[in-house]
């Protein structure tokens, strides 16, 4: 049977799932695969008038050009920080939150806990950095706390450069801690009760439980998103960072996305931007390849 007759047969088998999958097929082909096209205009002079086709083509000039750039060192320093932050600090939370929950007993207590911590994810970005700015101004709720208990002078947190990645780290994990603990949450779930009756009755208690029993039973769960994080390296939140940075924060906020938003939009150096932003792309799709990699080679654990 050939290729071609196979899928026919399969069409024919399971046309609803199919169907069910088309909208998502759709939404990747118009969103994600078609843009590529415009790729081009990386290795081009581009300009709106002349289109993708009429304008000259640059060569790599829009790649040496951003290499050799002043601001070349400083965004790619903040964004594999903000990254490694995140990854560091806001990852394991939601894992450590999950395992804490596992261990209540009181369900109710339990449910209110876990609506109180992913309550925040539905809250708008806009919203959510419109609340500290509110409450981290001079004259906040923050800075009046500080001087009424402790008599430290105002601080100005989000017009400081050394505060931004401890607030972009902080309101991430205060936002998305809750949301990221679900998926944990269902793995533990279906860890097996009886391996944790054998684990009773050899003795051990709920610290050793946790250790030998529900962490290997999510850390296949772990290493995959794990793996989909670290190809997120160099694709920090850029919504978040457009709101909450301005000119005098630039020098521990300004990254990639940052960056080519205001080369790209702002400027209107298109070219540029797009280089800028395959450049991301390249070395975000290798860390995910070589992370996949070492996970097979490690943990026989992988995407694909």
């Amino acid at each position: 049977m050939s290729f071609g007759q196979r899928v026919r047969k399969d069409f024919a088998k399971n046309k609803l799932i199919y169907m069910m999958l088309s909208p998502a097929i759709l939404y990747f082909l118009i969103f994600h695969y078609g843009p590529m096209y415009g790729m081009q205009i990386a290795f081009k002079d581009y300009t709106v008038h002349l289109g993708f086709w009429g304008s000259p083509w640059a060569g790599l000039d829009n790649f040496k050009e951003f290499f050799s750039s002043y601001y070349f060192g400083r965004i790619l320093k903040n964004t594999i920080l903000l990254s490694l932050y995140s990854l560091i600090f806001a990852f394991p939370a939601g894992i450590i939150l999950a395992l804490l929950l596992n261990e209540i007993r009181s369900s109710w207590f339990k449910r209110s806990v876990q609506t109180i911590t992913y309550m925040p994810h539905f809250i708008s970005l806009v919203v959510v950095v419109g609340i500290m700015f509110d409450f981290l101004a001079r004259d906040g709720l923050v800075n009046h706390m500080l001087t009424s208990m402790f008599g430290i002078e105002p601080i100005a947190f989000m017009r400081e450069a050394g505060w931004f990645r401890i607030l972009y780290i902080g309101s991430g994990i205060w936002q998305n801690i809750g949301w990221s603990s679900i998926i944990f949450l269902a793995s533990i779930a279906s860890i097996d009760p009886s391996i944790y009756e054998a684990a009773k009755i050899d003795g051990a208690g709920r610290w050793k439980q946790t250790w030998h029993v529900t962490l290997p039973g999510i850390a296949p769960t772990i290493i995959i998103l794990l793996i989909l994080n670290i190809g997120q390296l160099l694709s920090v939140g850029n919504e978040k960072i457009l709101l909450m940075y301005n000119p005098i924060t630039y020098e521990t906020a300004d990254v990639i996305g940052t960056y080519t938003y205001r080369k790209g939009i702002l400027e209107t150096d298109y070219s540029y931007a797009a280089a800028v932003g395959m450049f991301n792309a390249i070395i975000s799709f290798t860390l995910l390849v070589v992370a996949n990699g070492v996970s097979r080679k490690t943990s026989e654990t992988k995407i694909w």
